[in-house]
């Protein structure tokens, strides 16, 4: 018998292993905050692309997610993507009408295994609802597309690779823009 525990208690880590990694996918630190709101988005990565360390994270930023601005990353260098906006909005007396569309992190290395943070500010539309972080990670070899989104009714969790999410609530910010 006290063999068979330990066979037994083997076998619940090693499930419990797997299920951490088909779990493993970019998410957000904070997936909850409040309309109108600053929000501070913590994209968080555990790994690479089969063994092949991470060379580039694209972030495209969710329509109606205004003034996205990258935190600084030591080792890498950031790209920013801009697009022309249907609506301009009012930001501290000036109309603005392009914003952020994409940004490119590039010309560091995140070897497999190991985890890293990519962040960026922004301010969250008005209107409650749920945004998707879609985000692709470029490795030496290989790439991973983390940008599904579930259809009405299905559960993230049957994605293979489910875009970061984000559940935008109502709050007391309401219309203040950045």
């Amino acid at each position: 018998m006290p063999h068979q525990s330990h066979l037994i208690r083997a076998l619940a880590l090693s499930l419990a292993a797997l299920s951490f990694a088909a779990q493993a996918h970019i998410t957000l630190e904070v997936p909850r905050a409040e309309a109108g709101a600053s929000y501070k988005a913590v994209l968080r990565t555990s790994h690479g692309c089969e063994g092949s360390p991470i060379r580039e994270l694209i972030v495209t930023i969710p329509a109606g997610v205004r003034g996205a601005k990258p935190m600084l990353k030591p080792g890498w260098r950031i790209d920013i993507e801009r697009r022309r906006l249907e609506q301009p909005y009012q930001s501290h007396g000036r109309t603005v009408s392009e914003d952020v569309a994409q940004l490119r992190f590039s010309g560091g290395t995140l070897p497999d295994g190991f985890y890293d943070e990519f962040v960026v500010v922004a301010t969250l539309p008005d209107q409650p609802g749920t945004l998707y972080w879609k985000v692709s990670q470029v490795c030496e070899t290989g790439r991973i597309d983390w940008d599904q989104v579930p259809a009405s009714g299905q559960s993230p969790k049957e994605l293979k690779s489910p875009a970061a999410v984000l559940e935008v609530v109502p709050g007391a910010h309401a219309g203040h823009v950045h």
